[in-house]
């Protein structure tokens, strides 16, 4: 892989963004792809530490967030961000940071009902944040704006994890980020050909 990538897992809290990268990770190191990943929770720990979650501070967040997936990416580096980030022209604008450094941006509209959200929700978030107990709760009290047209959209509450990893895997196969499946089979058999004519 010579093009950098930044993968960007856009979505509601709970909707399966980290679920779906943590299924794409091994599957990406084994065919050699330098990887790193940008997880929303970890970022707001450390390299957003002290923002709150006004619509500024948000974001701020998202183009800190972007700005280290652009160094990477312009580098050669495929990265995943799994970050809620709600609000769309802050996206674009770091859709167009990176495309301009010359790597590739894929925006993955990772989507699940709200039903779906509160079932999965253990520690009752949403249902607080619906009672009107918590404020600014992205998706209830404060706005997500979906992407109107992600390269890649997954449904968490009708397809099995692997089956939105294969659809991630089909498009980047597809669109020259990472190589085919069959390529790395006939490197590995060259390289056991070699092995053979030295024997």
């Amino acid at each position: 892989m010579s093009q950098g990538f930044t993968l960007w897992f856009t979505g509601l809290s709970g909707a399966g963004k980290t679920t779906l990268t943590n299924e794409l990770l091994p599957q990406l190191k084994e065919r050699g792809v330098k990887i790193e990943v940008l997880d929303g929770d970890e970022v707001r720990t450390n390299l957003s530490k002290g923002l709150g979650f006004s619509k500024e501070d948000r974001d701020t967040n998202i183009r800190r967030i972007g700005y280290v997936a652009r160094l990477l990416s312009r580098n050669g580096v495929g990265v995943i961000v799994a970050a809620i980030s709600p609000y769309r022209e802050v996206r674009d604008e770091v859709r167009k940071d990176v495309e301009a450094h010359g790597a590739a941006f894929v925006e993955v509209y990772v989507q699940a009902s709200l039903d779906t959200l509160v079932s999965r929700d253990v520690k009752g978030l949403y249902k607080k944040a619906i009672a009107g107990e918590i404020a600014n709760f992205t998706g209830v009290s404060d706005p997500y704006e979906a992407p109107e047209n992600p390269e890649i959209l997954v449904s968490s509450d009708t397809e099995t994890v692997q089956e939105s990893a294969a659809k991630i895997i089909d498009h980047l196969e597809e669109n020259g980020l990472i190589e085919p499946a069959y390529h790395l089979a006939q490197n590995v058999e060259a390289k056991f050909a070699q092995f053979g004519d030295l024997q």
